[in-house]
């Protein structure tokens, strides 16, 4: 389980994040929502440790990361797979290649023991034979689950996510959700996803909050927030509902 306590970020005079407090709990989907600006990413770089908060705590299964020194949280960090939005694989190594990157760094494992590991977590995203493919020949949403392959590499107990969706069309953008909530319930991770898709809040949001102005302001499941009477996610949901419909149309 990942904790986080009044987190405060700052960025000179602008304040980013105001007292958010969350628990995110293993085995569940935990996804961030808001608007633009709403703090979503700088949460999450929080939490990563990319940022350091400004005030507050962060504690992963009880362990304060927040007072932690760099090696302190080395434990910490080879326990996490990280998709980024651009699924930023590198273009000059191949699919096993970029896989096995977070295998080279961190563990002692022979190059038959890393390839073992490629292949299982390729086979896993559905692109089992793609070893030697680049990501120029790749789709996005290939990219994506390579992306996912290389965060799952190291069998991690935290999986974070920011804008998985991003640049793809509904049909593969369904398909990556439902993989990550596969990857979610299979594994017992701690899965935090930050996302504007309204169609992954509803399809796989056991836990959902909702940032407004760098604050927390509300939460609930995907159950639930068909239901609230809070006027700021109302109009979240509305105006992310319409824009999908008219994007579907063009």
């Amino acid at each position: 389980m990942i904790e986080v306590k009044d987190i405060h970020k700052a960025f000179g005079e602008n304040h980013v994040l105001r007292g958010i407090s969350a628990q995110f709990k293993p085995g569940k989907n935990n996804l961030i929502i808001g608007g633009s600006g709403s703090g979503k990413t700088t949460l999450l770089k929080c939490v990563v440790g990319l940022h350091e908060p400004t005030q507050g705590e962060i504690f992963y299964n009880g362990e304060n990361f927040t007072t932690m020194g760099f090696e302190e949280r080395v434990p910490i960090r080879k326990e996490i797979g990280m998709l980024f939005q651009n699924s930023a694989l590198f273009d000059s190594m191949t699919v096993e290649e970029n896989i096995m990157f977070p295998l080279n760094l961190f563990t002692d494992q022979t190059r038959a023991e890393k390839l073992d590991r490629a292949n299982f977590c390729l086979e896993r995203v559905n692109l089992k034979g793609k070893n030697k493919l680049f990501p120029s020949e790749l789709s996005g949403g290939m990219k994506k689950r390579v992306g996912i392959a290389r965060a799952i590499s190291m069998q991690p107990k935290y999986l974070f996510v920011d804008e998985p969706n991003s640049g793809l069309d509904p049909k593969t953008s369904i398909l990556i959700d439902e993989l990550i909530a596969e990857l979610t319930e299979e594994y017992q991770t701690t899965t935090v996803v930050v996302t504007h898709d309204m169609n992954s809040v509803m399809g796989i949001g056991d836990h959902i909050i909702f940032l407004h102005n760098g604050q927390k302001w509300w939460e609930g499941s995907n159950k639930e927030i068909a239901h609230t009477d809070n006027n700021e996610l109302n109009d979240f949901v509305f105006a992310s509902k319409f824009m999908q419909a008219a994007k579907e149309k063009l």
